[in-house]
Parts: structure tokens; sequence; C-alpha cells
């Protein structure tokens, strides 16, 4: 990839989403004009955070409508664009189709976007959101990984349709990015693959993802009584954002980058709450013992099964995140002020019900 012309518009798929509301921000902030591709245009529930953030910003956003599984919506919002974000993808573990809720739309969707980029000339660079479940299902991945850490150059093996599909979902939709980018020479590929998203909601009414269900219930009493020690990686949404945003402008990136922040568990997350908000609001303060989730959690939680246990709970989680910091100069914030300044998002939006 060349240099960025600043002057072309950018496009960002999903631009309602979670990361993508900071992404937007950003590029709105360091002047460009910014593509939007969502479901709805005329949803101004889920658009007003954005729009108050191009009015204030150097920048301006125009909205496109586009559908994953529409082959072409994608082709108007794409003219002029010489980098491609494409964010848009189903987070949820809560699911009845798997394949029609979660597969198609990640595989499917991304297809449909790679191959309008190939039909549009101006496009050099494509920067696909993927994600750390792209690398591994369970936390005994990391420690069956080689020397105990996920590095890039690991892809999960472990995930199916009936095992951790959402995971496979992600697995099977950068796979699918990487083919069509083997394909082509007209532009780059740069996954962005992270941990577990956590941080302030742009817009926090609006917000279905699994990163607000599990901040909320950390402070609305689900899990006054424990948490499970679940290892896993944590990273800030704005570090996130910043990511895609270099990944998108740094002529040299190139491949993925693991985007992670710190290699915890959800006690340490709920711990990091307490000093805050542990005299207002039940945050967990211990982990629940994993013989009583073998015996429980199958009946609490259909997600919570007895393999899913064994291969989590009491059992580190570990990646090195090196190379996004050497090639991209990304700087992560403390856990802490992550997790507070999301939560305290919760607070102020009256997300708890005291």
């Amino acid at each position: 990839m060349t240099t960025v012309d600043k002057s072309k518009p950018v496009l960002v798929t999903g631009a309602t989403g979670y990361v993508a509301g900071w992404l937007v921000k950003k590029l709105l902030e360091e002047g460009y004009t910014v593509h939007a591709a969502v479901r709805n245009p005329d949803n101004t529930n889920k658009l007003q955070h954005l729009n108050a953030i191009a009015a204030s910003s150097p920048g301006s956003i125009r909205y496109f409508p586009s559908d994953l599984l529409v082959e072409g919506s994608y082709l108007e919002a794409m003219q002029g664009c010489q980098t491609i974000y494409h964010t848009a993808s189903p987070f949820t573990t809560d699911v009845k189709d798997p394949q029609k809720e979660l597969i198609d739309p990640a595989v499917n969707g991304t297809a449909n976007v790679l191959h309008s980029a190939s039909q549009t000339p101006s496009v050099k660079r494509v920067v696909v959101t993927s994600s750390c479940a792209a690398i591994y299902t369970d936390a005994i991945d990391t420690q069956n990984a080689p020397g105990g850490i996920l590095t890039e150059e690991v892809w999960n093996t472990t995930s199916s349709l009936d095992y951790q599909p959402y995971s496979y979902s992600k697995t099977m939709a950068e796979r699918k990015a990487w083919e069509l980018a083997k394909e082509q020479s007209q532009w780059d590929l740069v996954t962005i693959n992270p941990s577990f998203v956590m941080g302030p909601m742009l817009n926090p009414k609006a917000t279905t993802s699994e990163s607000f269900n599990i901040l909320k219930q950390l402070g609305d009493g689900t899990m006054k009584a424990g948490v499970p020690l679940m290892g896993l990686g944590l990273v800030d949404v704005r570090d996130v954002a910043e990511a895609h945003y270099q990944a998108g402008t740094n002529p040299n990136a190139s491949g993925r980058y693991i985007t992670s922040g710190h290699n915890t568990n959800f006690l340490e997350m709920g711990l990091a709450l307490r000093d805050k908000y542990g005299d207002s609001y039940p945050i967990p303060k211990k982990a629940l013992p994993k013989w009583l989730l073998m015996i429980v959690g199958p009946m609490a939680n259909k997600l919570f099964s007895r393999k899913f246990i064994r291969n989590n709970v009491n059992i580190p989680w570990n990646a090195d995140n090196s190379k996004i910091q050497n090639e991209l100069g990304i700087h992560f914030r403390p856990m802490k002020e992550t997790m507070e300044e999301g939560f305290q998002v919760l607070i102020d939006n009256n997300i708890f019900s005291k």
C-alpha cells in the first residue's frame, strides 16, 4: 500500500458497532470523510452519537444502507475509498441456529465485502476485524500452543458448528478473507485480532454486545456469589479502534495483529471495579470453585457445558502482543481504567436499576 490520501473517503462497515463507533470517532477527528455502511440509515437512535461526533469534528460522515448477506450492497459506499474497515460481524453467544446467525453472516459477509473491494479500483487496503477467537477456542488452547503462548502464527482448530460456534465463525471468516486476498493483487489485507473488548460504549442504550452483558452482570448482582476463574485476554475498545486506524494508515502494516492488553480472568476484572464501586454495587470478590461449576454450570447456562468449564476455568490465558506494539506503536491502557470507565457509562445511563 502507498501513502494514505486523506482526501479520499474511507468505508467503515457495521459503523454503529461497539468498536466501529470509536474507529469512526478517530477517523472524523483526523479529518476523514467516513462512508458509514449501516443496516438502516433512517434509524436515528443508532446514529445520533455518530452525528454528534461528526458535528464537532473536522471530518464528515455519510450513511449508506448495506446488508452483509446482499451481494454488492457495499459497492456504492466503497466508491472512491482507498481504505476499507470491515468491522461488521455478529457478536453473540446466545444463538439458536449457529449456521444462520453466526457462520453465514460472518463468512458470506466477509466474502461480499472483499469481492466488492476487488470491483472498486480505488481500494488499496482492507482492514478486517477478526478476533483472538480465530486463534483459540478455550483457555486450554493457549497452554497447548507452541511455548504455551498464543501468537499470530496460531489458528483456532478446536471450535466447530457444535462447540463454540462464535469462535468457529470468526475462524472461518478470517480464513475466507486471507483466501480471497491471495487471489488478487489490487489491495492488501490486514486483520486485527482483539481479545475480549471492554471499556466505555459510545451508545450504551443501543448495544447488545457480549462485552456489555458481562460488564452489566458484574454490577447487577448476577455474579455476586462469585465468578468463574476463567482465563481470557482483555483489551480496551479505544485501543482496538486505534489499532484499526494504524492498520489502515501505516503503509508497512501487514498480516495479523493480536490486539490484547492483558492476560487476565473474570475475577481480576471484577476486582478492578471494587475500589471505586464495591461499596455501592454487588461486585464479585471471589471465584467460584470449579467442582461447583461442573455441577450447576450446565443447569444455569447452556453455554457452560462441562467441556467448556473443564477447558477454561482455573486455566490461565496467555498471548504475545509484541507484534502490534513494535509494528503499529500501540500502547495498551491499564485494565483498571478500562473497567472503571466502562462501568461508569452504564451508571450514567441508568443501566443498573437499584
